[in-house]
């Protein structure tokens, strides 16, 4: 049986049978391996293994004992995870089937963002295939997260698979003749209009939808998160000054997509849905409308021709959705309460903005630099007249 080290975790590597013939020899292996590293439990990758006896298993099942948390086991095969679920140890243990591999050669790219790129696979699927190496954690939590938004009637996609793209990992869903908000506003742009109000449409009903609490995230929390997270680079009051705001905001149980922007909205036979739903949290809409700041502002502030190059469309129609939005979704009464509004969105969106250059790598030292330096000259502006966050 190998062994490895995987991100601080042992993996080990059994192969061949196990059965009564040397589950004795499993276990000596085993335990030798959990002594070297008695802190945390190994994970077992079974895609060497052709079969497991009920004595291998017992073995299996003395290991797990030694720790709190299953024990996780990984790439079963369809025979070895049939033991297991007959002889009830999927329910003991936390075991995955071993993934199918796929190809994404030749495939279109139908989209691509921070995260990774998404592929159509052929005329019903597309597999969205993550740029992490480690992103299996990711995929999972966009699935749950999914399901509990599905439940409450947001239209969502739900993965019904997860693959191996060679290194990578993918979440694979069924979208049949599917394409982005997006790419319609790019194919039909004299449609600019129309397809912002099927935007805000999409945007509100998300926004009017609660969820029970403690299902998601709280959006303040993850923004005082990154707050905490980036207060070496915030200048002067700004850190105490973002704290008292945030601490300040009520208990809030809508929903919040995360990162709404038209290239996460799909249209499938005539009907709007949503994808990449693992950064659901729960809180008030300003913390979604941050996030569209970044998307369709912030990057482009200090970077002229950033829009085109993400989105595909310019600047002055980025500015046009982005005015249209807070119109439709947020009724403000007039221009003085419009720049209010936007003024408490922006705050949120410069401290998220700091937040991503913090762990975006793209090698662009200098423009980081600037964009560092105006976003918090921005920032402490806004701060002067702002005395709340809540829309």
């Amino acid at each position: 049986m190998e062994a490895v080290m995987e991100n601080g975790t042992t993996v080990l590597f059994p192969e061949g049978r196990v059965d009564s013939s040397n589950a004795q020899q499993f276990e000596k292996e085993i335990f030798e391996e959990m002594k070297r590293h008695p802190d945390t439990a190994p994970i077992f990758d079974f895609e060497r293994l052709l079969y497991i006896s009920s004595a291998g298993l017992r073995v299996l099942l003395k290991a797990a004992r030694q720790f709190p948390e299953p024990v996780r086991v990984r790439n079963a095969s369809e025979e070895v995870w049939q033991i297991m679920e007959m002889t009830g140890f999927t329910s003991i243990l936390d075991v995955r089937k071993k993934m199918r591999e796929i190809s994404v050669d030749g495939c279109e790219i139908i989209g691509w963002g921070a995260n990774g790129t998404v592929y159509r696979i052929d005329p019903d699927t597309i597999v969205k295939v993550y740029n992490a190496p480690d992103a299996l954690a990711m995929i999972e939590n966009e699935q749950k997260c999914a399901k509990q938004a599905f439940l409450k009637g947001i239209p969502t996609a739900i993965s019904y698979d997860i693959v191996k793209v060679g290194d990578r990992y993918g979440s694979v869903f069924e979208l049949v003749k599917a394409e982005t908000l997006n790419d319609r506003l790019i194919r039909e742009r004299e449609k600019l209009e129309e397809t912002i109000r099927s935007y805000a449409d999409i945007v509100s009903q998300v926004h009017a939808i609660t969820m029970e609490k403690g299902v998601l995230p709280d959006a303040r929390a993850l923004y005082l998160g990154y707050l905490d997270s980036v207060s070496d680079l915030l200048s002067g009051n700004v850190y105490s000054r973002l704290r008292e705001l945030l601490s300040a905001m009520p208990e809030d149980f809508h929903v919040v997509h995360g990162d709404l922007h038209m290239k996460n909205v799909m249209f499938m036979d005539g009907k709007v849905i949503l994808i990449d739903m693992d950064t659901m949290s729960t809180g008030n809409p300003v913390f979604d409308f941050a996030g569209l700041y970044v998307a369709y502002r912030a990057f482009e502030e200090d970077a002229p021709g950033n829009s085109m190059e993400f989105y595909g469309i310019p600047e002055e129609v980025c500015g046009r959705i982005w005015q249209r939005l807070l119109e439709l979704c947020l009724c403000p009464a007039d221009e003085n309460e419009l720049r209010k509004i936007e003024d408490r969105i922006r705050v949120l969106g410069y401290l998220r903005f700091i937040y991503i250059l913090t762990i975006i790598g793209n090698g662009e030292t200098e423009l980081r630099e600037i964009r560092l330096r105006k976003s918090n000259e921005r920032l402490a502006a806004l701060l002067e007249r702002v005395t709340e966050l809540t829309l």
